[in-house]
């Protein structure tokens, strides 16, 4: 799949465990996938410690992060001191992803990388070369702005409301935001500055909000290997939250969406993929369309549901690693997964708008046979979620209170933070 060091001729034929770096709830559910096969899972982060608390974590380690210059020697030493020669490689989080792939030449020294070198993944992680490359293949895509610096945002002529959203996710305030709503020239103005000091003017993505919530919210889940699709399934993201364009699922369901696997394969096999992915889509009412928003190829926030309806994707994984045979699988349909504590907040501001019936709610909970972090047999990551949460929306409501106080300096130009704004509705 990539090129090999000539260390490779000394790691073993299969894996003996897996070590993830970074991530939260898809690493939880991942370790968790990996711990049933009585796999040893290593965690190494310097982000989230919620997976850290799973029963399944064999070892878990702190480490300077992918951004660090000694991050490719600390896990080469690591793997030589500890014996994980041979491990498989996965990355958990959106920095890793793109530290991994970069350096898959000098790590796949002493691992077995799951994912393919960065010339070919970064036309599915880097939005504008995702909207390129789905374009060029017939896909359809959001309406996106070509915004590259602060005198284009000044001058641009955009058809509100839009989104900014970074170009690939990572640990500044605005990848963790995931996305801006401006409603108008003004908040646009004040967002686009904040959004360009945080990441540079050349990360920032400006795009239409296409209409609707989690209703037109749909992905396709996957385990590819070496280029062609091994186990795959499609979900609709029925609630998040924010309730209009969520940071986090909250209540997803398993549907069939055909037409999503066609878009997907085209996507994913022009980069020729390698491991586990989600493909984010949005339906357009306007046009009916499936719109391509995101590629994630990562254990995602709902990476519990594929093993609960059926489609285990990290066994199915450490089954291909292992040289056994894979079984053809299809998801059970009728199957949910849900982020108790968010959902309640999500649900509650839509029903309270008139969006959802309470009936409807309550009837969610019946097809639910997977959570963000309970799980009966492994407690303590689901007790130690709550303050975990509690701190993340504290977290993030000072975000917003430093956007809304950035923006009092502007009040007489009639310039207001959406993002601010969007937070106190969804309280």
């Amino acid at each position: 799949m990539h090129p090999q060091s000539q260390m490779d001729d000394r790691l073993p034929s299969r894996p003996a465990g897996v070590l993830i770096l970074g991530g939260a709830h898809g690493t939880l559910a991942l370790a968790r996938s990996f711990g049933a096969q009585k796999v040893p899972v290593w965690l190494v982060s310097n982000d989230t410690p919620l997976p850290s608390f799973s029963r399944y974590a064999q070892r878990t380690m702190t480490w300077p992060g992918p951004d660090d210059g000694g991050a490719v020697a600390f896990l080469l030493d690591l793997a030589e001191v500890h014996g994980l020669g041979g491990f498989l490689l996965i990355a958990g989080g959106d920095p890793e992803v793109r530290f991994v792939s970069q350096s898959i030449d000098q790590l796949s020294a002493a691992f077995d990388v799951v994912l393919p070198p960065w010339q070919q993944l970064k036309w599915v992680c880097e939005k504008p070369l995702l909207y390129r490359r789905a374009g060029e293949l017939g896909l359809a895509v959001p309406l996106t702005y070509e915004i590259s610096s602060l005198e284009q945002a000044e001058a641009a002529e955009l058809r509100f409301p839009v989104i900014l959203k970074p170009n690939m996710g990572g640990r500044s305030r605005f990848a963790r935001a995931k996305a801006v709503l401006a409603s108008d020239k003004a908040a646009f103005s004040t967002a686009y500055t904040w959004a360009a000091e945080e990441i540079g003017s050349d990360n920032v993505v400006v795009q239409e909000m296409i209409p609707g919530g989690g209703e037109g919210q749909f992905s396709y889940a996957a385990l590819w290997n070496e280029g062609a699709p091994v186990a795959e399934f499609t979900a609709r993201r029925t609630r998040q939250y924010p309730v209009d364009f969520g940071y986090t699922s909250t209540f997803v369901e398993v549907v069939d969406e055909t037409q999503l696997i066609d878009a997907a394969r085209r996507l994913l096999g022009s980069i020729a993929h390698h491991g586990l992915v989600e493909v984010e889509f949005k339906r357009d009412a306007r046009d009916g369309s499936m719109k391509v928003l995101d590629v994630n190829p990562r254990p995602w926030t709902w990476f519990g549901l594929g093993a609960a309806a059926g489609v285990d994707l990290g066994a199915m994984l450490w089954a291909i690693k292992s040289g056994q045979t894979v079984r053809t699988a299809s998801a059970r349909p009728n199957t949910s997964w849900m982020y108790l504590v968010r959902d309640m907040v999500a649900a509650g501001r839509l029903i309270s708008s008139g969006r959802l019936a309470k009936r409807a709610y309550f009837s969610s909970f019946t097809g639910v046979r997977a959570w963000a972090t309970f799980q009966a047999n492994d407690p303590m990551p689901g007790l130690i979620d709550v303050p975990l949460t509690a701190w993340r929306v504290l977290t993030r409501r000072i975000l917003s209170a430093i956007l809304t106080w950035k923006c009092l300096g502007r009040r007489r130009d009639g310039v207001s933070s959406t993002a601010a704004e969007t937070d106190r509705r969804d309280r």
